[in-house]
Order: C-alpha cells, then structure tokens, then sequence
C-alpha cells in the first residue's frame, strides 16, 4: 500500500490502455513523447497495483522490424505529432534521441549538396581567371564522381563495423575541409582535382552511413518518412547552394563560396558532438539499445566484429534477384538524374532561349519541387503500410511513379508542340519533382531487405549509380555535338532508362526480408 501513497504523476500511464502502443499505426515520425498533467495522475490513483505491474510489463513495446528490434518510448501518446506537446514544453530534451540524429543527418545533407553543387556555378569566373578551356573545367567536376564512386563500398562496409554515425562524422569532415582547401590549390591543377576526389569520397561514405544509421534506429512505418526526410535534404541543399553561391560570389568573389561552404560542415561537425553524447533524460522511460546507444561501439567491439564483417556474404548478395533489380533501377535513376543537373541549365539556355540568368533562376524549380513531393511521397508510403498494404506493392508503386513521370515529360518536351518556354519548363519540373516518389521506393528497400546489410547494399547499388555521374554526362555532350539534337543526346538515353527500369522493377524487386548467408 506505500506505493499508492507515493504514486507520482507519470505513474498514470500504468491505467491507460496501453495496447495501442503496441499497432504499428501509432509510430509516427518526429512523434515527441507525450506530456501527462497531473490530473489524470489523480483521477487514475485507485489503479489496483496489479494493473500498474501489467504494465511495467509491458513498457518496453517492441516491434519486430525486418529482424531489428526497435522499441517505443513509454510514454509517447498516439497522434499526429507535435500537435499534442504544448509549445512551452516544446524543447531540445523532449525530442527523442533517434529524431535528433535523423534531423542532424538530414542537415548534413543539405550541406553535402551545397557543396556538389557550389563548383558548377564558381567554374565559371574560375575558368575566365585561369584559362581554363571547357575540357579541363569538365575534367575538374567529373573528378567529383571518382572519389563518389570509389567510396561507396567501403563506406557501406565500414558503416556495418563501427555504426553510420562515426562514419557520417568522418564524411562531413573529409569533404567540408576538401572544400575549404579548393581556393588554395585552385591554381595546381593535381591539387585541385585531389581536393574534389576528396569531397567525393566524404560525401560517398555519407549514403551508407545515414542508411546503416535509418536501419538501426527507425521502424517499418517510419521508415519511408525518416528516409525522405534524411535524403530530402540534397534537394534542400541544392537550392540553397544555387540561391547562396551567385550572390556570394559577386560580392566576395568564387573563393568566399567554398570557404563558407566548408564553414558550415565543420559547425555541423563540431555541433553533432553534442548530439552524440546526448542522453535520454534520467526520469524518461527506458529506450531500446539502438534508441538509447545509437553511438559509436567501443573500439574493442569493433575490431571483434571487424574479423567478422570480412565475411560478407557477396555472393548471396549476387545471387537475389531483389538486389539486381536495385542495382539496375539506381543505375537508371542516377542516369536521368545526374544528366539533367548538370546539362538542364544549358538546354534551358540554347535550346528555350532564357538568358544565363532565367536559367539559373529556373534551374533551380526541379529541387524546390522536389522537397515539396517528398513530403508528400513519404506520407503516403507510411501510411499504405500503416494500413496493411504489403511493403513491396507500397516500394513497387512508388518507384514507378518515380520513372514513368519524368519519362512523360521528357516525351513530351522531346515533341515539337510549339509550346512556349514557360510551360516546357514546368512540364520538366514537374516530371523531375515527381521522380522523388524514389526516396520512398528505392531507397527504402534497402533497409527493408536486410537492415544488418543495409548500408552495404546501398554502397553496391550506390556505386553503379555513380557511373552515370562519370559516363553519362560525357556521352551527353558528346551526343549533342554528334546530332545536334537535345532529344536524341539528353531525352532520348534517359527515357529508355526509365522505362526499363520500371519493367524490371515490377517484375523483380522486393521488400521481403532476405537472409543473406555466406555460401563458401
């Protein structure tokens, strides 16, 4: 009978009909743990203490998601999110600690586009300062995609051994000092070409690592929001880099973009320590081990597993018809994707007219767009699966979204319709802003297969989509010296692309869980 007189407020959860912590439905992204006021402490009081030990039972609700437990924090009331936190309480120690990275991790992205995107605009009085001619400023952004490329396998496996988040640290810090060092070895050509090889690598292991960081931390009916929200932040970091980088540039010079670029991811850096070390509240309740451990294993515990991650089952990976057709639709994302950053602005300019000036201003609409149908994409992804529709239907349906719609409308800008530039561009927009519909197809079925091997899975499929970055915009250009025509050379290659990979998409992929043994 003490324990009834010494019955504290938060000990009126012990009353609530604690099963609906337990449908999946009531998991929501970016979901703050609920605040109780006293009075429903008193109205519960008379609670018998078999009820209250029922639920100290049941306190740690766990979900079973593709072969990692994720728990809930007790305490987290269902509904919508931070509708139900009143905004006095609405502070850095009320959010739990998995949401606090995956809203770091998607910060880091919107810098690592930043980044990608600040050399394609400092090229140009880049090259009028040092003469260089369109072959050597194309060598010098293709040297991006080297480092991209190399780094993908190792960065998924390292990832595996010693957590994403140490390695996403690694990453920022790689490719924010590569880019403050640009200015310095601007003039040396091996110097300059070294420091975006570096800025490749850092923001090549960054993918695997928020993916293996996705995998750990978040459940099945988050999953498509944590996703969109983590790799959503490119879109964000383009537009800011687009918006940012001319302004500076005229007003400081080329050299201010990549010093403050570079700035912001050693602020990032320094500012995640703390967020690493941040620990759940002392009278919170009780998180699972990757909720309330998602930091770095000790170095003991890495080196341990490390004999054994040499053991990667690579040729079971080889062997699932779910992984080539991963492989085979990031190649043919990536295709339409890298052409049309980097040659849109040009079309935008020759082939509609706009001066240098519009078409910076309208390359910058695909992106914007894009955060917009992300939101949206990821939304309705969870919530089919909340629903009960099988994962693979909801990763099927949204992946064919994500091709066929920019292959419409590039079929449609590639047919003289006398349309004026206007509307060709918002018809592009569009398709592209729609191909998003992937970050909740795709690049969710990674962590759906095989979250202990997610991180590797999206190196593998992450290194074949760097190809297109290296061959497919050379090709390209050399297509439209060939033909002269933007449908043949940009349009044309991307639409076979997306159309075959759409066919092999639906008839292989999937999202059932696979068990990937070493096969001697």
């Amino acid at each position: 009978m003490a324990k009834l007189v010494t019955f504290r407020t938060d000990a009126s959860l012990s009353c609530l009909s604690h099963h609906k912590f337990n449908h999946p439905s009531n998991n929501r992204f970016l979901k703050p743990p609920s605040l109780l006021n006293s009075r429903s402490g008193i109205s519960k009081a008379s609670c018998s203490i078999k009820e209250k030990e029922n639920v100290a039972e049941n306190k740690r609700v766990s979900s079973i998601v593709t072969g990692i437990r994720v728990d809930d924090e007790i305490g987290e009331e269902p509904g919508n999110g931070f509708e139900k936190l009143g905004f006095q309480n609405l502070n850095w120690n009320n959010v739990p600690q998995r949401y606090k990275l995956i809203g770091t991790t998607s910060l880091a992205f919107v810098i690592c586009n930043m980044d990608k995107v600040n050399l394609s605009i400092a090229i140009i009085p880049m090259s009028h300062q040092f003469g260089w001619s369109s072959s050597v400023a194309g060598l010098v952004q293709s040297s991006f995609f080297w480092g991209y490329a190399l780094s993908q396998l190792p960065g998924g496996w390292l990832s595996k051994i010693f957590g994403g988040r140490v390695i996403l640290q690694f990453g920022v810090l790689v490719w924010s000092l590569a880019t403050a060092l640009v200015p310095l070895v601007a003039g040396f050509m091996p110097g300059l070409v070294l420091s975006r090889i570096l800025v490749g690598i850092g923001e090549g292991v960054s993918p695997p690592a928020a993916t293996d960081l996705i995998a750990r931390l978040i459940p099945l009916e988050e999953r498509s929001r944590a996703v969109s929200f983590v790799f959503g932040g490119l879109s964000v970091g383009s537009v800011l880099g687009l918006l940012l980088a001319p302004p500076l540039i005229e007003s400081f010079g080329w050299e201010s973009v990549f010093y403050m670029f570079g700035m912001f991811g050693i602020v990032w850096f320094l500012g995640f320590q703390f967020v690493a070390e941040d620990q759940p509240l002392s009278n919170s309740a009780p998180l699972s081990r990757s909720q309330s451990n998602p930091g770095p294993k000790s170095w003991e515990t890495s080196m341990e597993e490390f004999g054994g991650s040499l053991n990667v089952p690579w040729k079971s990976f080889f062997q699932s018809k779910a992984v080539w057709a991963m492989i085979y639709a990031h190649f043919c994302g990536s295709w339409g994707h890298y052409c049309c950053l980097s040659w849109l602005p040009t079309y935008f300019s020759e082939e509609l007219n706009l001066n240098l000036t519009e078409a910076a201003w309208v390359s910058v609409l695909p992106p914007l767009a894009s955060v917009v149908v992300t939101s949206f994409a990821s939304q309705f992804a969870d919530s089919l699966i909340s629903n009960g529709v099988e994962t693979t239907v909801v990763r099927k349906i949204c992946q064919t979204i994500a091709f066929l719609s920019p292959a419409a409308c590039m079929i449609l800008s590639s047919v003289d319709l006398g349309l004026p530039p206007w509307e060709a561009v918002t018809i592009l927009t569009t398709g592209l802003a729609l191909s998003s519909f992937a970050l909740s197809g795709l690049y969710c079925t990674h962590q759906d297969i095989s979250p202990e091997y997610a991180s590797i899975l999206l190196g593998i499929t992450n290194t074949v989509g760097a190809v297109p970055g290296i061959v497919g915009v050379a090709l390209t250009g050399y297509l439209l010296d060939s033909t002269h025509s933007w449908s043949m050379s940009l349009f044309a290659p991307s639409i076979f692309f997306y159309l075959t990979g759409t066919i092999v998409w639906l008839a292989f992929a999937s999202s059932k869980p696979q068990s990937f043994k070493k096969i001697d």
